[in-house]
């Protein structure tokens, strides 16, 4: 009886394990390229499923700040129904526009922070811009699935807990022409997955 304590305890913790990696949960381990086979760092790689949209949920506390007369971050991604504040630190008004079809809206002329965000709830790219400074641009990516992320400096990305399953894994990155959809390529998660070499056709660094 006096190891019962014990016992319980050892339970909770491999419960707690249980919950941090879900059962039938994959990682992916991506290297993606450009045209020319050169490493694609800042590319963003999602993978798409009738599961993956049922699981995605709109994401809380996005900013995509004006810094220096550019946008912070560049690229910003996110789920449908997420609401983006767009701050501006600059001591210079700007006035902030998009007219993608994802997302068409304007920021008026303005300083600090908009008193209410925009919420992108169309999946796609919007192409934002600055009407007052042309060099300004950003992009955000909105993708119907929490299984998402961007690669680093060598192109290479992870993705952790992905359950198992089919997928349609999506590539997509700025240099690619604008409008140009996100590249796409079937690929499965299973419990051993191999990586993945991803070449981007239309993008360049």
């Amino acid at each position: 009886m006096r190891f019962q304590p014990s016992l319980h305890r050892l339970a909770a913790v491999v419960g707690a394990i249980g919950l941090l990696q879900p059962a039938g949960a994959g990682t992916l381990q991506l290297q993606v390229q450009d045209k020319n086979g050169k490493p694609l760092p800042e590319a963003i790689v999602f993978l798409e499923s009738p599961e993956a949209k049922a699981a995605a949920k709109p994401l809380k506390g996005v900013e995509v700040a004006q810094v220096a007369r550019q946008f912070k971050p560049a690229v910003t991604v996110v789920t449908p129904g997420t609401a983006v504040l767009f701050p501006n630190q600059d001591t210079v008004r700007h006035h902030v526009y998009s007219f993608s079809p994802a997302k068409t809206f304007e920021l008026k002329l303005y300083t600090g922070v908009p008193a209410n965000p925009v919420t992108f709830d169309k999946v796609g790219v919007a192409v934002l811009g600055c009407n007052i400074h042309d060099t300004m641009v950003a992009w955000v990516l909105v993708v119907d699935t929490p299984y998402f992320g961007r690669t680093d400096a060598s192109g290479k990305l992870t993705l952790d807990n992905v359950p198992h399953g089919n997928y349609k894994l999506r590539t997509w990155h700025t240099s690619l022409p604008t409008g140009a959809p996100a590249a796409e390529q079937a690929q499965a998660v299973g419990a051993a997955a191999a990586p993945v070499l991803v070449k981007l056709a239309g993008s360049s660094i």
